[in-house]
């Protein structure tokens, strides 16, 4: 596997493979809350300033993607106060690689990324209805930070803040 910067050109593939490995949550949640968050996985906040989208892929396959923003950035695109520290945000692997360590690949590339910059700390957000994210970051060590949840469809679904300590 190889996990390397994204190329300009690869950003639509990147994001309809995002939005097919998201897909699978349509139905735990309502309707409403669907099409916030597929439109917030389909913005252009991985372009801004300082984000670096990252890409796993094997022979020139993208299997999975994420995107590593620096601490104070706008992550969330105002739902969040900025943080201090660098947050893993759109993290998405194709439904076919799924459980080859794909997702913790580019997490722990994340994590590698932000030691490298002098960084003691990164974050990420997730929902109770992503089962099998919450399970991988607990695993990782991540651990939760109420403080920063969030509720983008006020329907009472909680995006729940993470915090890892490096």
């Amino acid at each position: 596997m190889n996990i390397r910067d994204a190329l300009q050109e690869e950003l639509n593939e990147i994001r309809t493979k995002r939005i097919a490995a998201y897909s699978e949550h349509a139905l735990a949640v309502s309707k409403e809350h669907w099409q916030v968050l597929k439109q917030a996985i389909s913005s252009e906040a991985d372009t801004q300033d300082r984000v670096e989208l990252i890409v796993a892929e094997v022979d020139g396959m993208i299997l999975g993607s994420v995107a590593l923003f620096p601490p104070k950035a706008d992550a969330y695109e105002g739902k969040v106060d900025e943080l201090e520290y660098s947050e893993i945000r759109l993290l998405a692997v194709t439904p076919e690689a799924r459980g080859k360590g794909v997702a913790r690949a580019l997490i722990m590339e994340c994590v590698e990324r932000t030691k490298a910059k002098g960084y003691d700390e990164i974050g990420l957000h997730t929902a109770d209805f992503m089962k099998s994210a919450i399970k991988l970051y607990g695993s990782i060590g991540f651990e939760r930070l109420p403080d920063h949840d969030f509720e983008p469809a006020n329907d009472g679904v909680i995006v729940k803040a993470f915090r890892l300590g490096l």
